[in-house]
């Protein structure tokens, strides 16, 4: 599937896509490329929505799936530059790496997936039964999944292969994440006379004490579901001289298959109430922290920072048949699971979609000082990509 030829047109277009930086909320000039590459390999159908993600679509010569490779657009910033040994947004090639922010999360796997699909359709004559889009999704990095369901209500797909990092290996689930904002809230007083005050200090400092000792859930394949501290924050800050009467804890919290909303802030609200019962002046609330932020469109993007864990079972028959793609084209993956969140947040925790992940490089890359990706880690991508359409879309 890859000759010489396409191999320089998958490696130039990777280069062109990390020399277009695309912090979230500013992805314009990555989507103006991927267009021009949607058009140029005869792709039948761009859209970008109102978010600014864009699709690329194919449609076989007879009706069957829909079929999505997804992958997001948006980086995380570059801090500093001049710590970067290779320009930041160069798309260097040295020495069978190319190097930029976005290279391995995940503009690498983007380029592999517009790549596989064009390849696939122009050596099958589109002889497929259903159809394929490729998407370039905006904002994953602030809110996993929530630009994708634009996406999913658009195309309703029955399929979906998120193209995060993954060593070439096949993923068939991923832990969950939220955000969850514990509040206390006090009386402001002078600090030379604190008895007259209510410290919101104190009572977060007591609550956090037994958040600590609640039980982590569990899960067999997917772990721990962590509670962990991440940020506090008092009010008035400086607070020179006064009682503090607010105080907000942040907690990062891992999720795992089938927890949601309300089961996450059950033993939270529950411990709440129970310190309301024994002390009169303790004061506190839970909730997921929510978000809002302007596309690049100029149409506002929000939702509440919870994002579902998801799992197939190992011998799902979309796990299986992506695994004989994988096969075929002469890969030898291990089944796993991620260790992060993905847009499969929403395509299989919201949508109940069954989704599978299979991408180019290693996640520890991701968001590093001189990331990048291997040239050919790129071209087993593409080849894999290749092979799982080839399993799904024209079996029997």
């Amino acid at each position: 599937m890859m000759t010489a030829e396409r191999s320089q047109q998958l490696i130039a277009l990777c280069q062109a896509l990390i020399q277009s930086q695309s912090y979230s909320g500013h992805e314009d000039g990555v989507v103006n490329r991927m267009k021009q590459a949607f058009d140029k390999w005869g792709f039948d159908e761009v859209i970008v929505d109102s978010y600014g993600s864009v699709l690329g679509r194919i449609k076989g010569n007879r009706p069957g799936k829909v079929m999505l490779l997804d992958g997001h657009i948006d980086t995380v910033p570059v801090p500093d530059g001049s710590k970067w040994t290779h320009k930041p947004f160069g798309g260097e090639l040295v020495d069978g790496r190319i190097y930029g922010r976005g290279t391995s999360d995940m503009k690498g796997a983007v380029s592999a997936m517009m790549a596989a699909a064009a390849f696939f359709a122009a050596d099958t004559r589109r002889d497929f039964a259903g159809e394929i889009y490729v998407s370039g999704v905006v904002y994953e990095e602030c809110f996993e999944g929530v630009a994708a369901r634009k996406i999913s209500e658009r195309i309703r797909p029955d399929y979906v292969v998120i193209g995060e990092s993954s060593e070439l290996n096949l993923k068939r689930g991923q832990r969950g994440r939220a955000e969850v904002v514990v509040e206390t809230f006090g009386k402001p007083a002078h600090s030379a006379n604190p008895r007259a005050g209510i410290n919101a200090v104190y009572k977060m400092a007591e609550l956090i004490r037994k958040i600590a000792r609640l039980e982590a859930p569990a899960h067999p394949i997917m772990g721990q579901g962590i509670l962990e501290l991440t940020d506090i924050k008092s009010s008035p800050y400086p607070g020179v001289s006064v009682v503090p009467d607010y105080c907000r804890a942040t907690y990062d919290r891992r999720l795992l298959v089938g927890e949601t909303q309300e089961s996450v802030l059950r033993p939270l609200l529950a411990l709440i109430s129970e310190m309301k019962s024994t002390d009169p002046q303790f004061e506190a609330k839970v909730h997921f922290a929510a978000d809002t932020q302007t596309c690049y469109t100029g149409n506002e993007i929000n939702g509440e920072r919870f994002f579902p864990g998801w799992l197939l079972e190992q011998e799902d028959e979309f796990v299986q048949a992506a695994l004989l793609g994988l096969r075929s084209a002469g890969l030898n993956p291990q089944i796993t699971q991620y260790s992060f969140c993905t847009n499969g947040s929403h395509y299989a925790g919201e949508a109940g979609i069954k989704a599978v992940g299979f991408g180019p490089s290693r996640e520890d890359i991701a968001h590093t000082i001189d990331e990048y990706i291997e040239v050919d880690q790129l071209l087993k991508a593409a080849e894999g990509y290749y092979g799982i359409l080839q399993a799904v879309l024209q079996k029997g």
